[in-house]
């Protein structure tokens, strides 16, 4: 296990300008307070607490909305903590994205559907995530109340799980850009495989690119292939800031510039109206106006 992760900067940069109304930052972690939420015995890393109200200053920052908030490695299978983020900020307005067992029963999935679960989240990157094995079980446990198999996965597996993502009986949501490393160009055969499974119609990506970097802060490497699948698949993207940005080493993120950045790779109104709002709201389920 790690040291102590940074905690969330409290100073954000405001973005030259702000989210469309109805945005919605589809990749945050809330962590803590550690008395009503303790981390897991098994954890990889341990994180700085992230509160409620620290997020709720980036949200002021940014101009978004909605957030979809994402069960996070060091609380395996207990998602009190993301739950109770979605109470916090209403069904409205916020989603979770689960960890589950696969023996979990569907009166446990129904609650947590009525709570804001649409998704369950496989992390095949951090140790102690469940087994590839678990995907297809996973998959069928949760396909009956329409919710998506969220994947963490290397770049470099993407090719060999292509044929898998495709076989599960439910919608796919590829994590952190694939976690495909920017060196690699926008040539390497896990982007081809990210493509082919982004064209099937069923799988969407979050632009989330920063663990994608090579050179780190800006992270201004990884703008050729974020620039690459936000024109090619507009309609199957959404985007995230992933704060408070967990086990990270060296300079965090800045949440405005990450807003910034997403504004160069959908220059467009039309596709940053897609991007922020549309997607998301197809995808999670969000009343649309």
């Amino acid at each position: 296990m790690t040291a102590s992760c940074q905690p969330p900067s409290e100073i954000i940069k405001p973005p030259e300008n702000k989210a469309p109304p109805g945005a919605c930052d589809c990749h945050i972690h809330i962590v803590g307070p550690r008395e009503r939420f303790p981390l897991s015995e098994s954890r990889a890393y341990t994180p700085a607490d992230a509160s409620l109200r620290q997020y709720e200053h980036v949200q002021e920052v940014l101009g978004t909305q909605r957030v979809v908030i994402v069960q996070p490695s060091f609380y395996g299978t207990d998602n009190r903590c993301t739950l109770d983020a979605v109470a916090h900020f209403g069904v409205q307005r916020s989603r979770a994205i689960v960890v589950i067992d696969p023996e979990i029963s569907d009166g446990n999935l129904r609650e947590m559907h009525d709570a804001g679960a649409r998704g369950v989240r496989v992390n095949l990157v951090t140790p102690g995530g469940p087994p590839i094995a678990h995907l297809t079980q996973l998959a069928e446990r949760i396909a009956p109340f329409g919710w998506h198999t969220q994947i963490y996965a290397n770049g470099e597996d993407l090719p060999d799980l292509l044929p898998i993502l495709r076989r599960l009986p439910t919608e796919v949501v590829i994590d952190h850009m694939g976690q495909i490393p920017a060196a690699w160009g926008t040539a390497h055969p896990a982007i081809t495989a990210l493509r082919a499974l982004l064209d099937g119609g069923r799988a969407w990506l979050k632009l989330c690119a920063y663990r994608c970097s090579n050179e780190g802060y800006p992270f201004r490497d990884t703008d050729a292939l974020a620039t690459l699948l936000a024109r090619v698949a507009t309609e199957r993207c959404v985007w995230g800031t992933d704060w408070p940005h967990p086990n990270l080493e060296g300079t965090l993120p800045d949440d405005g510039e990450l807003l910034d950045a997403l504004m160069r790779w959908a220059p467009s109104r039309d596709a940053q109206q897609r991007i922020l709002v549309d997607n998301p709201a197809a995808l999670y389920g969000f009343a649309t106006s």
